[in-house]
């Protein structure tokens, strides 16, 4: 097991700065973002894209994912989503999910996190979960094989308030979908938002994680990113899961709302985790 950290902290610097100063604190990885100001597919070029897989190698760390979960370069946070009311913006998603494969490849990246489906708004809250459930899974049936192609996971990441936010809803997909290509970005935090343990959640998707997001979370479940330790989330108990299932992969700690001190709050959060490690 690996700690990694993202670079959705680190907007304010450079790609390339974001990961020498992840890599001096001590972590084993980097998650790079696939959006502005980083590494978004359309404004990122084949020299760049050299320059980053040299500079990983030269670090010895590795790309625990690729976030392709934020389209701020030409929306925002969700949108456009793959559940949108007009099939042109629900495209976008799905070339933009296809760049960031091709993206993958080329940096040696084993998977990207997409978000679940996206925000049930106003344009679609006359469709029923089940038809948007559908509406997603037909354009993650799109990318697929695409991803199957350049042997990159696409892996959802289940998130408070969006069509898929737990982990009954997460399996109603799997069993929708059936490919070895789209598994699961496990959020620690998101499924305590939404009041699942997450130790327990975890043996009941064992079959489908990859990869780890963390962040702890404060007490009242409300879902906003906090440096691990002054929540209230068990990590102890986490962690102590996440060996016992065998998962030797890593773990990337996620605090985007710290972009104004992204060292400090990196280093805080690894010298509180290398303990479980």
């Amino acid at each position: 097991m690996l700690l990694s950290f993202s670079s959705n902290a680190f907007k304010k610097f450079s790609l390339d700065n974001a990961i020498r100063e992840i890599s001096k604190i001590g972590y084993k990885g980097v998650e790079i973002l696939c959006d502005v100001p980083h590494a978004y597919p359309p404004q990122f070029s084949e020299e760049q894209a050299t320059k980053i897989k040299n500079l990983i190698s030269d670090l010895n760390i590795g790309i625990s994912n690729l976030n392709a979960f934020t389209l701020y370069a030409i929306g925002n946070v969700y949108h456009p989503s793959w559940i949108e009311a007009d099939n042109k913006l629900r495209e976008i998603r799905v070339k933009h999910t296809v760049d960031c494969i091709y993206l993958a490849r080329k940096l040696g990246a084993k998977n990207l996190s997409t978000e679940p489906g996206g925000p049930i708004n106003r344009q679609n809250t006359a469709l029923e979960s089940r038809t948007l459930l559908k509406i997603f899974a037909d354009g993650l049936k799109k990318v697929k094989h695409i991803a199957e192609e350049n042997s990159v996971k696409i892996l959802v990441e289940p998130e408070p308030s969006l069509l898929i936010e737990n982990s009954q809803q997460f399996i109603q997909l799997m069993k929708i979908i059936c490919s070895d290509y789209i598994k699961l970005n496990f959020d620690i935090g998101h499924f305590y938002c939404v009041k699942e343990d997450p130790s327990e959640t975890i043996l009941k998707l064992i079959d489908y994680i990859e990869h780890f997001h963390l962040s702890d979370i404060s007490n009242n479940r409300v879902h906003y990113h906090l440096i691990p330790g002054i929540g209230s989330i068990d990590f102890e108990k986490i962690f102590d899961t996440i060996k016992k299932i065998g998962y030797k992969g890593f773990v990337t700690v996620e605090l985007y709302p710290y972009q104004d001190n992204p060292i400090e709050v990196a280093k805080q959060a690894y010298n509180f985790l290398k303990v479980f490690l």
